[in-house]
């Protein structure tokens, strides 16, 4: 796949490509591919303030109405799927069946949000007064801030976007610096939708800030901007949460991940062999959702684990454009040199390594080829507490299920968790209140996958958020409560009396 090619399918101009100073790399060699015009301060202040304008005009145009318009953004990433998922792994370095996968979830979130156009709905609640009605309204909020990270570059704007488009909002996205060229695509895609929809879409409905955390700080300390959706770092999350709180704006956080798997006794081993494989090593690692440890029973321990060590073995490692290659490039040096860092750490405190370290060095000098390691832990107590955004498994014993569950839960994240069981005693136990803590709690898949159906998100240093599917769509407007009078008194609640009769 020439990327000369992919840019000429999605439209995207090359000469504008390298107007500006913001240097984009590619995780496949380590090269140079764009350099992009960065927004400045005041450029972020146009922006946002052409985007209050789009929303008093866009929150005013039909529920239906407005889910045409994801509608017709959804045709356009059907035709243009091939070439956007082909960048997506240019760009951020995931397989290219991975980048088909992501485009096919924005496919699957417009899909989502042209049904839910027609299914804002309230509630009617039974009022207290005789001759009242009291009843429950969502409306549109406001322009919403979605700062995305580069491991998922487009499909999580895409949750954000297509929610908040049919919920009446405009939207301002602030990419990943390590993946623009993307965000600048689907901008373009988006644009032909509002060109094929027509004047009912105002200028400014989606705008694109492009640049580095500067320019992320100016649109999360915006007033005017009432939802901020960041996905990323806890380290990320623990900044914009309290500066959106302080202005009393609303943030959806899906923060970091700690992911973790039970293998039970009476596991089908062939579900969690392939379940832990591609959540540790899909994506190089590099999803919120991918598997970083897993709790194996002492019955199967010695049937799972070396099956694993050969899978791994045998890896099929290089470019991501290759369609036999299985595990991709990391996105840079800095997450190279983390794991690394997380390995020898794990070396220190007596884990058993196998695997890890560079691969294909000598034939991508700048790119970041890793060998996916797996980290037995001998202690019987041992834990990972930090999220290493690397192909790293660490893999622990366990001989008690309520030991495993609060192992699994002893970490401050809270996002996917998974157990494989054919006991359904272990599987309602591992799903009840006394289970995982984490959003996200599968029983015989793994950690990662999510479909859009589903709300997405975790608890703990993960941040609390839900994005795509379920009542997501409610953190994307503002709920109003309305009590109408339609008798000729007016009782007050609670039974109280105030007395206003002239004497």
């Amino acid at each position: 796949m020439d990327i000369k090619d992919i840019f000429s399918k999605l439209g995207l101009d090359e000469k504008s490509l390298n107007s500006g100073s913001l240097e984009v790399f590619t995780p496949v060699d380590g090269s140079k591919f764009a350099s992009l015009k960065t927004d400045s301060a005041a450029d972020a202040d146009t922006k946002i303030a052409a985007a209050v304008e789009a929303f008093k005009i866009w929150r005013t145009v039909p529920g239906p109405r407005r889910g045409e318009l994801v509608r017709l953004l959804g045709e356009l990433l059907r035709k243009h799927k091939e070439s956007l998922g082909a960048l997506v792994s240019y760009e951020c370095g995931k397989i290219y069946q991975e980048g088909l996968g992501e485009v096919q979830e924005m496919i699957d979130i417009c899909d989502f949000a042209v049904g839910l156009s027609r299914q804002l709905y309230g509630l009617t609640i039974a009022s207290e007064r005789p001759g009242h009605k009291m009843r429950e309204y969502w409306q549109p909020i406001g322009p919403v801030g979605i700062i995305s990270a580069f491991n998922f570059p487009v499909a999580v704007w895409a949750w954000n976007a297509a929610l908040a488009l049919v919920c009446g909002d405009s939207i301002i996205w602030k990419p990943s610096e390590k993946t623009p060229v993307t965000a600048i695509a689907c901008q373009k895609l988006f644009e032909e939708a509002c060109k094929q929809f027509g004047a009912d879409a105002p200028k400014g409905l989606s705008q694109l800030l492009i640049g580095e955390r500067d320019i992320g700080e100016v649109l999360v300390n915006d007033k005017r901007v009432p939802v901020i959706s960041a996905t990323g770092s806890t380290a990320m999350g623990r900044i914009v949460g309290p500066k959106v709180a302080a202005r009393f704006g609303r943030t959806i956080l899906e923060l970091g991940g700690n992911n973790a798997i039970i293998v039970a006794p009476s596991a089908d081993l062939n579900l969690a062999f392939q379940g832990i494989l591609f959540g540790a090593v899909g994506t190089c690692g590099q999803r919120c959702t991918s598997t970083r440890r897993i709790f194996v029973h002492d019955d199967v321990y010695d049937a799972l684990v070396p099956r694993l060590k050969k899978a791994y073995a045998g890896l099929s490692i290089g470019s991501p454009l290759d369609a036999k290659t299985l595990v991709g490039p990391l996105v840079d040096k800095l997450a190279f040199d983390a794991m690394e860092k997380a390995l020898a750490k794990a070396k220190a405190e007596g884990g058993e390594i196998t695997g890890g370290g560079r691969a294909l060095a000598d034939k991508y000098t700048e790119g970041y080829y890793v060998n996916p390691a797996i980290v037995e832990m001998k202690g019987a107590a041992d834990n990972v507490q930090e999220e290493t955004f690397a192909p790293i498994l660490y893999v622990f014993r366990y001989t008690d299920l309520e030991e495993a569950i609060a192992r699994q839960n002893d970490v401050p994240q809270g996002l996917s968790s998974s157990i494989f069981t054919r006991d359904v005693l272990e599987a309602e136990i591992f799903t009840s209140e006394a289970g995982s803590d984490c959003g996200i709690a599968n029983i015989n898949i793994g950690t990662s996958g999510a479909e859009i159906g589903g709300a997405f998100g975790g608890e703990k240093e993960t941040g609390g958020g839900r994005e795509s599917g379920s009542d997501a769509w409610k953190g994307y407007m503002r709920r109003m409560t309305s009590t109408m009078n339609y008798s000729k008194a007016l009782p007050l609640a609670q039974g109280i009396t105030f007395d206003t009769s002239e004497s």
